[in-house]
C-alpha cells in the first residue's frame, strides 16, 4: 500500500463509522464479528483505527451492518455540504490491491445515490461476497482501460463507456486483464435502505 499523510487519519474516522453503525443496530463486537465472518480482533483493531483493512474484509463487515462500502466511507467525510471539490474528496488505497477509491459524492446530503471512482491496478483482482441489500443496486461504468467482472459465475468484459447495472445479490470479482490501470465509477443506488 502507498501510504498517505491522511491514511492514519482515515483509518481512524472509518473505524470511528463502523463503531458508530455496529452501536445504531444494537449489535456487540462479538455479534457482529460473527455475523459479518470477520475475527473480533481483526475487527476490534479497525474500530480503533490501528488496522487498515482490505476492500474484502471490509465488504465483510459491511455485509454484517447491513450497508455497502459507499455508505461507510459516506460518514467519514467533511460536514454536508451540495459541492464535492477534487480536492476535498476523500480517497482510501485497499492494502491488499492497491486499488484507489475516492468518494466522489458530496456527503450526508440525503441523496440516495453516490458515486465512487475507482483506479484498478493492472493486473489486479478483488472478490466481494454476495451482500444481499433490498432496495440497493449499482451501476460500474468504466471510463478508461478494460475491466472484467463475474457476477456469480456471469462474466462481463467492460471497455471505456461501458455501463453495467447489477443488483447487491451474487458474489462479484472485479479484475483488471490489462498492463495498465483502469477506471471506473460506481454509482450506487440505495433507495430505502439508508442509516
Amino acid at each position: 500500500m502507498i501510504a498517505t499523510p491522511t491514511q492514519p487519519n482515515l483509518d481512524t474516522r472509518i473505524g470511528a463509522r463502523i463503531r458508530t453503525l455496529r452501536a445504531a443496530r444494537g449489535l456487540t463486537l462479538d455479534a457482529l464479528a460473527r455475523t459479518a465472518a470477520v475475527s473480533r480482533a481483526m475487527l476490534s483493531r479497525i474500530e480503533r483505527g490501528e488496522s487498515s483493512g482490505t476492500a474484502q474484509l471490509l465488504n465483510k463487515v459491511c455485509g454484517g451492518l447491513g450497508v455497502t462500502l459507499s455508505t461507510l466511507f459516506a460518514g467519514t467525510e467533511a460536514p454536508p455540504s451540495p459541492l464535492s471539490r477534487r480536492a476535498a474528496q476523500p480517497e482510501w488505497q485497499d492494502p491488499a490491491t492497491g486499488y484507489l477509491r475516492r468518494a466522489v459524492s458530496p456527503p450526508d446530503t440525503g441523496s440516495p445515490v453516490s458515486v465512487t471512482e475507482v483506479e484498478f491496478p493492472a493486473g489486479a483482482t478483488v472478490a466481494f461476497d454476495s451482500t444481499p441489500l433490498p432496495g440497493a443496486d449499482q451501476h460500474v461504468w468504466v471510463l478508461d482501460g478494460t475491466l472484467d467482472l463475474d457476477l456469480g459465475g456471469e462474466a462481463f468484459r467492460l471497455h471505456a463507456g461501458d455501463c453495467l447495472h447489477m443488483r447487491f445479490d451474487r458474489p462479484i470479482t472485479f479484475r483488471n486483464p490489462a498492463a495498465r490501470p483502469v477506471r471506473y465509477a460506481v454509482i450506487i443506488s440505495q433507495a430505502g435502505t439508508r442509516p
